[in-house]
Order: structure tokens, then C-alpha cells, then sequence
């Protein structure tokens, strides 16, 4: 039996630091930015990003990786607020472009019917 294509695409992400809405009190600099492709992030040499800030985009980056309906919020919706209340920081998600990888190269659990 032949095994059937295991390859999928996720979406490069761009999470920067796009604009203020009020004071930043966090160590925020608008601009500043990091990229995720696939399971990987990367940030600019030098650079620093808030862990408190990288905890709340976490749960979106997964979401924003995959090919969404056009009209779901996920496909539209680009900004997100600092968890901060009182930090003015806006983060803008943007999709940059596409990354191919194949099934048995980021897991071991083998798809259904295949060894």
C-alpha cells in the first residue's frame, strides 16, 4: 500500500508591536517584533519580547497558522491588546507566508492505517 501524502502548510506569522492606545508602561517598543514558522520562534538579534505578552498571543498563534474560513474572525482580525490593562500596546498578528512540512517529520504518532 502506498502512503498517502503527509505534507500540510502553516501560515509564516509576523506578532509586532504595531501601535499604542494610550501609555505603554510595559518594555514595549512599537516595532519591535518576532516570526513564527511552524513550532519555531524567532526573534530579532538583541531584541526582547514580555513573557506576559507572549503568554496571551500564544493561544492565538496556532489558530492564525492555519487556513481559515474568510469570513471567521481569525481570518480578519489582526490586533490584540496587551494583557496589561493599564499597558496601551497593541499586537498585530500578520501572516507572511506560507511554510510546507511533512507529517512524519514533526511527530511520531503515525497517521490512520499507516506505519
Amino acid at each position: 500500500m502506498t502512503p498517502p501524502d503527509d505534507s500540510f502548510t502553516l501560515y509564516d506569522l509576523r506578532i509586532e508591536v504595531a501601535d499604542c492606545r494610550g501609555e505603554m508602561v510595559c518594555n514595549h517598543k512599537i516595532g519591535d517584533y518576532f516570526e513564527v514558522s511552524g513550532e519555531n520562534l524567532s526573534l530579532p538579534p538583541g531584541q526582547t519580547f514580555s513573557i506576559y505578552a507572549l503568554a496571551a498571543l500564544l493561544p492565538l498563534i496556532p489558530a492564525k497558522q492555519r487556513e481559515t474560513h474568510p469570513h471567521d474572525w481569525m481570518t480578519t482580525d489582526m490586533d490584540i491588546a496587551c494583557p496589561d490593562p493599564l499597558c496601551g500596546a497593541i499586537f498585530r498578528i500578520t501572516r507572511t507566508g506560507k511554510t510546507s512540512f511533512r507529517h512524519a517529520d514533526v511527530t511520531r504518532v503515525p497517521l490512520d492505517g499507516h506505519e
